[in-house]
């Protein structure tokens, strides 16, 4: 599907045509005077022809834009064109004759038009590409800040139970060893008091036995030998009542302790006095230089420096054994490949193209099959038993999704949340399912106004913003949802008929789509907008029916007609 000829929006979802009539082919220049977008053809005519050979022609991105119609109140017949400088107002061409212009000078308001306008998108930009990306490190860096304070805090209070807990054991041994020393001066006390008291029993026990000693002298009644008829004065010399001390108790003296010399103990936080530090903003003119104004410099929206090369480079090229042709590539952990074949054959190889191991399913033919999950398991649709099976590192394969009535055809691992999506077909109908931890969670059939997206999803892959970007052989195109579902573009070629196969995504938000008809691989601005045909068949390129994008940003090709796969590289 191709723009109407009669206005070209800005950012282009599928391609430009010239908007000469009748003529559909791909636009890269533009009349500035007649405002209409041009193949080089027509372009060349245009400026042959008596009429417009004047007129200034420009690259399509160096357009003016169009100036709004806009009537002039004191000529209704004539349009707002002009600008006067010295009273700032917009005129007509009738205006700037009157008296009160006489002598000013006027700006083409069209050229005002156009530069404020780019201005404005330039700001747009750096909004996008500066301001809200630092916002959001910013951001970012404050739940990091919160994370920490989190941490030193709890280890704060780990810090204030431990040296609590320190203290508390001291006062336990010290009180414990107030304790035993009482028990020991009572025990000394104990042992006094019974060694008086034992003398005093002594000393009772003499003192009846003298009064039952005079008692025998008084009831005696023989006088021999009585020593009541003699002199008593020596048995009336009773001993003296022994003398014995009082006990003196241990005196206890309390502590005297306040709250603060316990803190002092214990310790205290206080308000670091260190100057916290303001956060850094990256200056405009350093990220500018990452974020010049062209779309073949990448996607710097999402804070990445690498851009395209102005050229294309062959890193290396090898052949896949055990497969017989090259229907699907996946990028696997450990610098490896692995490929599927129409035969449905998987093989895994090493980045010099050396087999290491190959694994024979039932999945069916034609299918681009396989994806490497974030954990480096490998799954793949099996189309005859309708299941998305799972091969581990120890080369067990296990059924892993079940997808009742529809048959699966392509299938992804996120590389932003680790779901599963899956493009599946009953009936002559097509859908993308969203998988989490093998629980479906989420259907995409639809656009809003309920028409079909998709008849044979055959490809399938994700957007480094989430968009899922779905290769459908039927249907000619490449469609593309967001994350939510909502349809945002369907890209369908350069002009001519489009047989879109495998298709993948790079960092900067590029998406690469190989044309099995044409022998190319395009390359897609994130919102549709065709960059440059990136490979062609004189480049080497000969039915490409997969690609991927490793970690260092080289594009893997697969062919179909052969077991070749291809490496470039596209980025610098």
């Amino acid at each position: 599907m191709a723009y109407s000829k009669s206005q070209v929006p800005d950012t282009a979802q599928h391609y430009l045509v010239c908007g000469i009539k009748d003529c559909e082919k791909n636009c890269l220049f533009y009349c500035n005077p007649c405002h209409q977008p041009m193949c080089e053809q027509c372009r060349d005519e245009h400026q042959k022809s008596p009429e417009t050979k004047n007129h200034e022609l420009v690259p399509y991105r160096h357009r003016k834009d169009h100036l709004p119609v806009e009537k002039c109140r004191d000529h209704p017949t004539k349009d707002l064109d002009i600008l006067c400088d010295q009273c700032s107002v917009p005129l007509c061409s009738k205006c700037s004759t009157m008296p009160v212009h006489n002598g000013h000078s006027f700006t083409d308001l069209e050229t005002i038009y156009t530069e404020n306008s780019a201005a404005c998108r330039q700001e747009i930009q750096n909004i996008r590409a500066y301001f809200i990306p630092m916002a959001k490190d910013l951001q970012n860096e404050i739940k990091i800040d919160a994370t920490k304070i989190k941490t030193i805090m709890d280890g704060i209070r780990s810090s204030m139970m431990d040296e609590a807990k320190s203290l508390k054991t001291l006062v336990d041994e010290v009180t414990s060893d107030n304790i035993e020393q009482v028990n020991k001066m009572e025990e000394s006390l104990k042992e006094m008091l019974q060694s008086q008291d034992k003398t005093y029993e002594d000393y009772i026990s003499y003192l009846k036995d003298l009064v039952n000693q005079f008692y025998g002298y008084l009831s005696s009644t023989q006088f021999q030998n009585n020593a009541i008829i003699f002199p008593l004065s020596e048995y009336f010399k009773i001993r003296p009542i022994p003398e014995t001390i009082k006990p003196v108790p241990p005196v206890f003296t309390a502590g005297r302790y306040s709250k603060e010399m316990v803190a002092k103990l214990l310790g205290k936080v206080t308000v670091s006095k260190t100057k916290p530090e303001t956060r850094k903003v990256k200056a405009m003119e350093t990220a500018s230089k990452h974020l010049k104004p062209t779309r073949l410099q990448g996607r710097e929206k999402y804070g990445v420096k690498q851009r395209l090369s102005s050229s294309v480079t062959k890193v290396r090229e090898y052949t896949v054994p055990g497969v017989d042709r090259v229907h699907h590539i996946s990028q696997g952990k450990s610098s490896s490949l692995w490929v599927s074949d129409y035969c449905s054959n998987i093989v895994q190889t090493d980045l010099q193209g050396n087999q290491l191991q190959k694994i024979k399913t039932s999945g069916g033919r034609y299918v681009g099959n396989l994806t490497v999950t974030q954990e480096g398991d490998v799954i793949y649709a099996d189309k005859v038993n309708k299941v998305i099976n799972r091969i581990t590192p120890d080369k067990t394969i296990t059924e892993f999704i079940k997808t009742g009535d529809w048959t699966p055809l392509s299938i992804h691992s996120s590389h932003i949340n680790g779901d599963i999506l899956v493009g599946m077909i009953k009936e002559g109908k097509g859908k993308v399912t969203r998988y989490k931890t093998g629980k479906e969670i989420q259907n995409i059939e639809r656009d809003n106004k309920g028409q079909e997206l998709y008849s044979y999803p055959h490809y399938i892959t994700e957007n480094i913003n989430g968009d899922i970007c779905t290769s459908d052989s039927i249907k000619q195109a490449v469609v593309v949802v967001n994350k939510s579902g909502q349809h945002r573009f369907s890209y369908t070629g350069q002009g001519s008929v489009s047989y879109p196969r495998g298709v993948c995504t790079d960092r900067l938000g590029h998406i690469l789509v190989c044309d099995i008809h044409s022998n190319t691989v395009d390359l897609l601005e994130h919102d549709g907008q065709f960059l440059c045909v990136l490979l062609t068949k004189q480049q080497g390129v000969l039915s490409p029916c997969s690609v991927c994008v490793d970690d260092e940003q080289n594009l893997y090709v697969g062919q179909w007609k052969t077991n070749t796969v291809t490496v470039y590289k596209y980025l610098q």
